[in-house]
């Protein structure tokens, strides 16, 4: 590998560029480049610009593309080892023919799924966590890493390779991106640290590279894949370099030490302790603060036609908090209520709304609420409804972390003609530094 060095008294700038990917691997990593470049300002004037195609600020493109065509190979082998698994942990139907059960599905979906609540919940976050970091460890902003887990998820997962056994979910397409971005996030910002202290988890060895292996299991297969085939098949692994000043502590003009570091899995690491600097875009403008989580209570006030007793039920809101004016979310609530005949009936209610703040600058923010879902009674497919939103809130700021918020929702069934009211009050938290301060 041939590597260049510039070094100025204003910027220095790394680049190396790894060999044809034909050629044997040795012991050096499998990266397609490593870059040092500065940021253009742009990015921070429009927060929410994707690079995600047009690689602009030194991102890894071709690294990304390699590792998503190793994980259409992958995805064949978790599809058998599902299939593999009790009907009951996931819902897939083994006896069904795959082709014609494919357009069945994705015409049929999305629609709320009864899959097991761990598979759900805990392993589409690890999944979406995984798609996460082939882009971050590829150089990308947390936005645009968020964008291809959205993709990955979307149309690899749910209306690719799951939809061959089952309808696409509601759930699984809201969860996967946005909770697989907060762990995947803090999976990534783990490994660095992991790498720092040479690979090991409280003092061992073993304990490190167990650890590196299940935080980006992609990335441990490619390398993997490489060092069996002998070749560059997938381009792995990652690189940064890291300064250090002059040894009595000042830098000069003419003086700058360059420690580089190749971090990949396995390699030997130097045997003195580093304070490592990690290159990475400081002060992104998009983080994972903008992902809110909430839980609360309501009141929902039913049609006399669904001959329902009104009640109280449980939501639980996942949110991305665009600006101090805007956001989104995806709703669920559920209950236990009476038909008016005295039987017992779950009811649940689904939804994706937007929502406008005025007074955004202010700790308490008035806003309206619009969107639409579906309203479905003891759990059966046969008896959805499909329903338009509209309401009323207020937002109450209590810290950039956290919130309290109250609305008013009123419900409008297409079909039936029924008209809902619910009144809703949850207590929200926002991950990362939470609602930027500066915007």
């Amino acid at each position: 590998m041939r590597l260049v060095v510039l070094v100025s008294m204003a910027t220095t700038a790394v680049h190396g560029q790894t060999n044809s990917c034909t050629e044997p691997i040795g012991s050096f990593p499998t990266n397609s480049y490593w870059t040092a470049l500065e940021i253009d300002p742009a990015i921070y004037s429009s927060p929410y610009h994707t690079s995600l195609f047009k690689p602009q600020n030194g991102e890894d493109g071709a690294r990304v593309w390699s590792q998503t065509k190793s994980m259409l190979f992958y995805g064949a082998g978790v599809a058998l080892f599902l299939a593999a698994l009790p009907e009951s942990a996931t819902g897939w139907d083994p006896d069904s023919d795959i082709f014609s059960k494919w357009v069945e599905n994705v015409t049929a979906g999305p629609v709320w799924d009864r899959n097991n609540m761990a598979y759900n919940y805990i392993g589409h976050t690890y999944v979406g966590g995984v798609y996460y970091q082939v882009a971050r460890k590829s150089g990308y902003r947390q936005w645009d890493s968020f964008v291809y887990t959205a993709l990955m998820s979307t149309f690899y997962w749910e209306y690719g390779i799951e939809a061959f056994a089952e309808v696409p979910s509601i759930q699984d397409l809201a969860v996967t991106p946005l909770l697989g971005w907060v762990y995947g996030e803090w999976a990534y910002q783990t490994e660095l640290g992991i790498r720092d202290r040479g690979n090991k988890v409280v003092g061992s060895k073993i304990l490190g590279e167990t650890s590196l292996f299940f935080l980006d299991p992609i990335d441990s297969l490619g390398r993997g894949v490489n060092r069996v085939v002998g070749r560059r098949w997938v381009k792995s692994g990652y690189g940064y370099f890291t300064y250090t000043a002059t040894p009595d502590g000042e830098i000069t003009d003419h003086t700058v030490y360059l420690n580089m570091n190749f971090p990949i899995g396995g390699s030997n690491q130097p045997e003195e302790e580093r304070d490592v600097r990690h290159l990475e875009i400081r002060n992104d403008p998009v983080d994972t603060g903008i992902v809110g989580i909430a839980i609360g209570s309501g009141h929902t006030v039913l049609d006399k036609e669904w001959n329902v007793e009104d009640g109280f039920y449980t939501q639980v809101l996942l949110s991305l908090h665009f600006t101090p004016s805007f956001s989104a979310r995806a709703g669920y609530s559920w209950a236990d209520l009476t038909r008016t005949s005295g039987k017992p009936v779950i009811y649940e209610n689904y939804s994706l709304d937007a929502l406008y703040y005025l007074n955004s600058k202010r700790k308490l923010r008035p806003f309206i609420t619009a969107g639409f879902g579906e309203q479905m009674w003891d759990e059966d497919l046969e008896q959805k409804t499909f329903q338009l939103n509209a309401g009323l809130g207020l937002h109450w700021k209590l810290h950039n972390k956290w919130a309290l918020q109250a609305d008013w929702v009123n419900y409008y069934s297409t079909s039936q003609g029924t008209y809902d009211q619910n009144l809703n009050a949850s207590l929200i938290y926002r991950f990362g530094g939470g609602e930027h301060t500066d915007w």
